[in-house]
């Protein structure tokens, strides 16, 4: 009963929040700003409510359900949590938040060698970034130097072919060479180690030597094994020349620009642009039909391109795609109407705090009110979709589009309450004009 008068309190809440957010114009100035510390403050509650002592730290189930199981991949394990108790402590000045985090990064520290996987989001690549930002916060060399050792492996696990090296048959983003890469920039950006925009640049090579011509420009598959190509951020096209974009601002190189632009061009010839928009389409086999919204498959995550392209070159035209994206998103109709590309998810990945981030990361460099506006409108939806206890606050969600009834509360960042709460720490951070802490490596913004 008491759980069910609770739940009652917060659904009242948050509808009286909702009502609030019809648009930062129409918002009354004796109504309060929603206080998204507080709910991120009560994520954290709970994430911290499955967390579990080890030999060495801390770590997080994704899924408190299944304690047993633990990841290593920033997408959804404890490298996730890691970063959001390090924007917490930011955020609050809590030196709880940072010890925390130092013991999940502890425990992280034991698993760089023994991880099997490269990837960024999959593997050792964020294992490494997760590290390195826990010496920004802390400035505790050991995880300086323990980031450095997951670039001393990706130099010996690199496999020379044909004009560059490789660590799989993958390309993108998530587990693949242009977020293995991204990884790398960071490193010799931030870690300051002179090596390893050299392997970048290896990477690089390969990449732009396995890029399909089509279309008057270039496209990448996922994998050199899988047939199906999925143009857009996290597994395709946009991802790799958006890596390329970033290395050619890192770098210099004009070959890295180049093959930047030819994926642009294909992406442009692809897309679906009638009414001012961009979309891409989720896949090229069953999905030419399917447009998704977030980061992954959608214009949150492939707008990253066009704007990185305005930043390297200087053309303003690239800034008018970035918008034709999000307009692609604001005509959609969410969150009200949930289409076959934007599905129960409330995520980082797949769903509105992606897309919400997206919007407010657009605010943030035209000024334009109406991106503002329409994250706020989104993050009010996400509140009203939380569960809420004497535990903290979660969101059961389908990670999968295809599996809807695959319902869930996950504690990581790409699926779960980490990731949110994250997002909700960013729209807090542009209401009180302070940076947000964690910057990930592909994030253009």
């Amino acid at each position: 009963m008491r759980r069910a008068i609770l739940r009652l309190v917060y659904v009242g809440a948050v509808a009286a929040l909702v009502l609030s957010v019809s648009g930062a114009s129409a918002r009354s100035q004796s109504v309060p700003p929603p206080k998204y510390r507080e709910i991120a403050i009560d994520a954290a509650k709970w994430i911290r409510s499955s967390r579990v002592d080890t030999l060495f730290g801390y770590a997080w189930p994704p899924d408190p359900k299944d304690p047993k199981t633990f990841s290593t991949a920033l997408y959804s394990g404890s490298p996730g949590v890691v970063l959001f108790l390090l924007e917490l402590h930011a955020a609050t000045g809590d030196p709880a938040y940072l010890f925390e985090a130092r013991r999940g990064a502890d425990e992280l520290m034991t698993k760089v060698l023994s991880e099997a996987n490269m990837g960024l989001y999959d593997g050792v690549a964020g294992l490494g970034f997760t590290l390195g930002e826990t010496w920004r916060a802390t400035k505790d060399e050991k995880y300086r130097k323990a980031a450095l050792g997951v670039v001393r492996i990706l130099t010996e696990k690199a496999g020379a072919v044909g004009k560059g090296v490789q660590w799989n048959n993958s390309n993108d983003i998530i587990s693949g060479s242009a977020g293995i890469g991204l990884f790398l920039v960071y490193a010799a950006d931030t870690l300051k180690d002179d090596k390893a925009n050299w392997l970048a640049i290896r990477a690089a090579d390969r990449l732009l030597e396995v890029g399909i011509a089509d279309k008057g420009g270039t496209k990448w598959a996922m994998d050199s094994t899988v047939p199906r190509l999925m143009p857009n951020f996290s597994h395709g096209t946009a991802g790799i020349a958006y890596f390329l974009a970033t290395l050619n601002k890192a770098a210099g190189g004009r070959r890295f620009l180049d093959g930047a632009l030819s994926g642009a061009r294909y992406l442009q010839a692809i897309a679906k642009t009638e009414g001012d928009i961009c979309l891409v389409q989720h896949n090229q086999t069953d999905g030419l039909d399917l447009y998704y919204l977030g980061w992954c498959h959608g214009p949150a995550g492939t707008a990253r391109l066009f704007y990185q392209l305005a930043q390297v070159t200087g053309d303003k035209t690239w800034m008018a795609w970035v918008q034709k994206a999000a307009n692609g998103v604001l005509t959609s109709g969410i969150p009200e109407q949930r289409t076959p590309g934007f599905w129960n998810n409330v995520s980082q990945c797949c769903g509105s705090a992606g897309v919400a981030q997206f919007m407010l990361d657009l605010h943030t460099v035209t000024r334009d009110a109406k991106y503002l506006a329409f994250a706020e409108k989104m993050t009010a939806d996400l509140i009203a979709r939380a569960t809420r206890d004497d535990r903290g606050t979660r969101w059961v969600q389908a990670e999968h589009r295809v599996k809807p009834e695959q319902l869930v509360a996950q504690t990581g960042y790409m699926q779960g309450a980490a990731g949110i709460g994250s997002w909700l720490l960013r729209l807090e951070a542009q209401q009180r004009k302070r940076a947000p802490f964690v910057r990930f490596p592909d994030s253009p913004w």
